[in-house]
């Protein structure tokens, strides 16, 4: 029997998890005014998101993890005794980690790679890990686990209120066109999440308050129709979205939710004053 091992991009924020199984990261960098920090490891999503507050115009990019830091890793799951390693990886249309992961599989010898393109971020992914986990532990063959996970994807949607489309647009995630429409009306951008996993606008609200009365509706309208589990992502603003948690459980009481922080590098992407809500269908 195979002997099952787990690579994970750091965009999961499985770094801020107690996960009940071994697994390896893949840390992307994150470049504040040229001073690369690797996510996680050398700044956490606390640290960044105070040096955001205090200057929101301080400049950002990031870097995926390069294939040849993606074979070592691959290269200690061998050695670990894993022959066949599952990688639930950020959309690929959010980033080329994916591609990376793809080719540092054909890099080694004795170790059988599944890649899974999630088509989300965040904790998007770790619904998926999570399951992933479930499954190693009932004895499931990789192969199986492949397949539930690629039909687990299709429930999974992630919405996101950004309070400025800047961060989005500058970094390449949106097109410039809604950056422009998002300016020219002042508006406060509703995205989701695409089939193919691309961020795209979802509806277009005037003001923050009707932004948030809007995506609570939709919460709700989520949990009518059936959902298994919610998560609420912050950045620099957790008491907003502890508010809009708290709401959607005097709605639902007994639905699982968890409020989680967006990585650094995700934070880099969306912006201060982000609200990221995703959703487990039944």
């Amino acid at each position: 029997m195979s002997k099952i091992g787990i690579l994970v991009c750091g965009n999961s924020g499985v770094d801020y998890e107690k996960v009940a199984y071994p697994f390896e990261v893949i840390h992307s960098t994150l470049i504040i005014n040229n001073k690369e920090y690797e996510d996680y490891i050398d700044i956490t999503a606390d640290e960044f998101y105070d040096i955001l507050s205090k200057n929101s115009n301080v400049s950002l990019s990031t870097a995926q993890a390069s294939t040849g830091l993606i074979v070592t890793k691959l290269e200690k799951l061998k050695s670990e005794g894993y022959d066949e390693v599952i990688a639930v990886i950020i959309s690929s249309a959010l980033s080329g980690t994916a591609q990376n992961v793809k080719l540092a599989g054909e890099l080694v010898e004795g170790i059988k790679l599944h890649l899974v393109d999630s088509h989300t971020v965040s904790y998007g992914q770790m619904f998926l890990v999570n399951k992933t986990i479930e499954m190693i532990k009932a004895g499931k063959p990789a192969n199986k686990i492949v397949e539930t996970l690629e039909e687990m994807k299709e429930k999974i949607q992630v919405y996101v209120l950004v309070d400025t489309l800047k961060f989005l647009v500058k970094n390449g995630r949106l097109s410039a066109t809604s950056g422009a429409i998002g300016s020219l009306l002042k508006i406060k951008p509703l995205l989701n999440f695409s089939k193919d996993g691309k961020l795209v606008p979802y509806e277009k609200i005037r003001t923050a308050s009707k932004a948030r009365a809007r995506l609570i509706e939709i919460i709700k309208e989520e949990i009518d129709k059936g959902v298994e589990e919610l998560f609420f992502a912050y950045t620099n603003n957790k008491p907003y979205v502890e508010g809009i948690q708290a709401e959607i459980k005097e709605y639902a009481p007994k639905l699982v939710t968890r409020v989680v922080s967006l990585t650094p590098v995700v934070g880099a992407h969306a912006g201060p004053g982000t609200c990221g809500v995703g959703i487990l269908r039944k």
